[in-house]
C-alpha cells in the first residue's frame, strides 16, 4: 500500500519513510501544501500523514479542502500543537487521528494500520458510479442492483479503482493490490486483470469505462 507523507522537516521525513517502508508500505514524501494538493488530485493513496506547520500554508486548510472534495482518504495529523483545543480543531477539520510530536514510530505505524483496517469508515458501506455499485463490507459488485460474479483479483482491481474514482491509479498500485509485495510478477499481469474486469463490466451493462492513461495507470469513470 502506498502512503503519502507531507512533512517539511527533512530529517523527520527521512525517518518516517524508512520506518514505514520497513513496515511494508510504499511511501511518497512531499514538503508543501501546493505539492500535496497537486498529487492528491490525480493519485490514489491508502492514507495521508500530514504535518500542519508547512512552509507554504497550514495543513488544516489542505485537510479541509480534501474533505470538501469528498475525498475519504484516512488522514493522520502530525503536529507540535498539543493543546486540547488544537486536537479538537484537527479532528473537526476532518482528521481521522492525531499524533503530537515527539512520538514513537511504532505508535505511528500502529495507528496507520488501525485506520487501514476500517475500509468503509468515511465512505459508508456502498460506493457507486452510474449503475455500478460496490459494497465495501461484502465486497460484492452489483449492476442495476443485480449482483455480479467476479474473480477475487477482478474484485481487488475494481475495489481499488472505485475507491479512487476520479483519480488515476498507477500500474504499481494495481499490482500491489492484486499480488501484494510477493516479488516478481508477469509484466502483463495487471493488463490482463484490468482487461478482464473491463470486459466483464461491459458485458453486464455497466455504464462505466476503465480508461488506460498511457504511461501512468488507470482511471474509472462514468460512461458518457
Amino acid at each position: 500500500m502506498r502512503l503519502l507523507v507531507v512533512e517539511d522537516n527533512p530529517e523527520l521525513a527521512a525517518l518516517l519513510a524508512e520506518g514505514l517502508r520497513k513496515a511494508g508500505f510504499d511511501v511518497d514524501l512531499l514538503s508543501s501544501v501546493e505539492d500535496a494538493r497537486a498529487v492528491l488530485d490525480n493519485t490514489f493513496y491508502a492514507a495521508l500523514i500530514l504535518d500542519l506547520g508547512l512552509p507554504d500554508g497550514d495543513g488544516l486548510a489542505l485537510l479541509r479542502e480534501i474533505r470538501h472534495r469528498n475525498n475519504s482518504i484516512p488522514v493522520l495529523v502530525l503536529t507540535a500543537r498539543g493543546g486540547l483545543d488544537d486536537r479538537v480543531l484537527g479532528l473537526r477539520s476532518g482528521a481521522d487521528d492525531y499524533l503530537v510530536k515527539p512520538f514513537a514510530l511504532e505508535e505511528l505505524i500502529a495507528r496507520i494500520e488501525a485506520q487501514l483496517r476500517r475500509p468503509g469508515q468515511l465512505m459508508g458501506s456502498s460506493l457507486r458510479i452510474a449503475n455500478l455499485e460496490f459494497d465495501t463490507r461484502s465486497r460484492q459488485a452489483s449492476i442495476d442492483e443485480r449482483p455480479q460474479v467476479l474473480s477475487a483479483r477482478e474484485t481487488d482491481v475494481l475495489e481499488l479503482l472505485i475507491r479512487s474514482k476520479g483519480r488515476v491509479v498507477s500500474k504499481k498500485q494495481v499490482e500491489d493490490q492484486i499480488f501484494g509485495h510477493s516479488g516478481e510478477v508477469a509484466s502483463n499481469a495487471v493488463e490482463v486483470y484490468v482487461h478482464r474486469l473491463r470486459r466483464q463490466l461491459a458485458d453486464k451493462g455497466a455504464h462505466v469505462q476503465i480508461h488506460t492513461v498511457r504511461g501512468v495507470g488507470y482511471l474509472i469513470a462514468e460512461d458518457k
